[in-house]
């Protein structure tokens, strides 16, 4: 919030400076109205008409200020609501799949949708509070000035009316806070049902979490409802203070004109003035609710935003070359070494662990502890890479890619080094019948490229989908490409149409191939076997398979459990699956 008002000071002042116009126009118009009532009474037609012209000219100004502050307020809400978005995207796009492994993606949501408007609302009030509170001072310094009598009273009873409600703020805080909490977990819980729905209906686990939201729901109407006491509470001392202020000064006004000590035009002129009153002292009530209301918002934004690819890492070396880095890619803490040029497979038991693996090598790692140890690119930390550095020197693509919605044209216009055509890809991944399939969709034509893609590709299979997301990871042609079960979702025919399309594709470009097909490794120069998370094998996959029980097992989907006594049919039958599959 400090930096949105550093950023934003010159929209401040602007709404500060109509916020004034209007404000201290409405404290002046008491004054034209007891002029007026004065020469009325006096019987004065000059005065009378010196007075209606003061009412006209402050109502003019009052119509002004008001319009003038709300577009300069307004603009200061929505640029503050903008700029964290900025700045939400951009942490998101920094931290790609990370985020989600740190922060709940019903939160992020919570935090896009609400907590941003929350934080703005505070700084579009902050500005009229300002104006209200130099009025209001205005007001008090004028009447005691005006009528000592009557505006010592209104100078004692307005700093009491404006502080009254802080007692109230602390527990009104604590029951937004409340509130909001609920709220986004709510809000998470939604997010999350949504997303795996179809896997809830395939278990039958609907109204299991239909339970659960309608739980979280009732929360979140019970939070609110105390909220909203609280409040009301609030909006009766300010109603309640202001009417007793009001009563007293007419009380007091009238003994004194009675006794002949102000005139009636005096007299109106401070009620008048205590009646307006009202109008700035809103801001105050106003301003405590946007407090509360965006302190928790901005403290979960700032949570958000601090987050890091990685915690306090090494210092940058001086004097490394600003070009991509060449060379081995080098994961010390698995030993997974991939060779300059070269199509590297890689085996794993644990499907955790090679998605783990596959974060690890992009840069992002699942433990962003201070100490853990950061990738190597040609001897190059990767984390102390800058972050457009490092996506184009190695590109992830996550075992299950999302395609956005648009045409193929735009899926595969993305940032390239252009050595790799949109059809070469297309072709090395086998997408045929991808492209027959988006030439007959609206708006197609006779050009593929110009078919739509619905959102996440909904429109096609998942083989369909997981064929366009690996055409577009090599049309990007980085010098590092980690592909995550890049063919779990086709058949063994087009896996191995894609395994020689991928090897020739990618011929002098560092590959790393995270499965346990037996067509992608054994296309492979080099497969390395991951245990207990670290290599403890690693040859060809044929000598793997002659070498390796555990290697054979995985591969095989077999058990290594008495695999020594069967190495000879065990290692023939892996040979003939392969060689029936191509």
């Amino acid at each position: 919030m400090i930096w949105l008002g550093r950023r934003q000071l010159g929209g401040q002042l602007k709404a500060l400076s109509w916020g004034l116009v209007n404000q201290l126009s409405v404290a002046a118009l008491p004054l034209g109205v007891g002029l007026a009532v004065q020469a009325v009474a006096d019987g004065s037609g000059s005065r009378l008409a010196w007075a209606t012209a003061l009412i006209l000219l402050l109502g003019a100004a009052i119509a002004l200020g008001e319009g003038m502050v709300h577009r300069a307020t307004t603009t200061n809400w929505t640029t503050a609501a903008t700029r964290i978005q900025q700045l939400l995207s951009r942490r998101t796009a920094e931290l790609g799949a990370v985020l989600t492994r740190r922060v709940a993606a019903g939160e992020v949501m919570a935090v896009s949708a609400a907590d941003v408007e929350k934080v703005g609302w505070f700084v579009e009030v902050l500005s009229r509070f300002t104006a209200a509170a130099t009025a209001l001072v205005a007001i008090c310094t004028g009447l005691v000035l005006y009528q000592p009598d009557l505006g010592i009273v209104v100078a004692l009873g307005i700093p009491v009316i404006a502080l009254a409600s802080l007692p109230l703020l602390p527990a009104a805080s604590r029951r937004a806070d409340r509130q909001r909490e609920r709220a986004g977990y709510a809000t998470e819980l939604a997010s999350d049902t949504v997303a795996g729905l179809r896997v809830l209906r395939g278990i039958g686990g609907e109204e299991l979490f239909l339970a659960r939201y309608r739980a979280a729901s009732q929360e979140v109407r019970g939070a609110a409802v105390r909220s909203a006491r609280t409040w009301a509470l609030v909006g009766m001392v300010n109603v309640i203070l202001p009417g007793l202020l009001l009563l007293a000064v007419v009380v007091h006004g009238a003994s004194l004109a009675q006794d002949g000590r102000i005139a009636v035009g005096e007299l109106v002129t401070v009620y008048s003035a205590v009646l307006l009153t009202q109008h700035p002292l809103r801001n105050f009530s106003e301003l405590a609710l946007a407090y509360s209301y965006s302190k928790p918002s901005a403290r979960r934004t700032a949570r958000v935003l601090a987050l890091r690819r990685t915690e306090e890492g090494p210092a940058p070396r001086i004097g490394r070359p600003e070009g991509n880095p060449t060379g081995d890619l080098y994961d010390p803490v698995s030993g997974v070494r991939a060779a300059q040029g070269e199509l590297t497979a890689v085996v794993s038991g644990d499907p955790d662990t090679a998605g783990a693996l596959a974060e690890r090598l992009g840069g992002h790692p699942v433990d962003p502890a201070p100490d853990h140890a950061s990738v190597l690119v040609g001897g190059v930390p990767l984390d102390e890479l800058p972050l457009e550095r490092a996506r184009a020197t190695v590109l992830v693509q996550d075992k299950e890619p999302v395609l956005l919605s648009g045409t193929l044209g735009e899926l595969l216009g993305v940032p390239a080094s252009g050595r790799v055509a949109a059809g070469a890809a297309l072709r090395a991944a086998y997408c045929d019948d991808v492209l027959d399939a988006l030439g007959r969709s609206e708006g197609g034509g006779d050009d593929p490229m110009a078919g739509v893609i619905t959102e996440r590709g909904r429109s096609l299979s998942g083989g369909q989908r997981q064929r366009l997301a690996l055409a577009r990871s090599l049309v990007t042609d980085p010098e590092v490409l980690v592909l995550d079960e890049p063919t779990s979702a086709v058949d063994a025919h087009t896996e191995s149409r894609i395994a020689a399309g991928l090897k020739e594709l990618r011929t002098g470009r560092t590959t790393v191939v995270l499965t346990a097909s037996p067509l992608l490794l054994d296309t492979a120069d080099r497969v390395l076997l991951i245990h207990g998370g670290t290599v403890t094998a690693a040859g060809t996959h044929r000598e793997l398979l002659r070498d390796d029980a555990r290697y054979r097992a995985l591969v095989t989907r077999g058990d290594t459990d008495g695999a020594g006594d069967q190495d000879g049919p065990a290692r023939s039958a892996a040979l003939a699956t392969t060689e029936e599959c191509r």
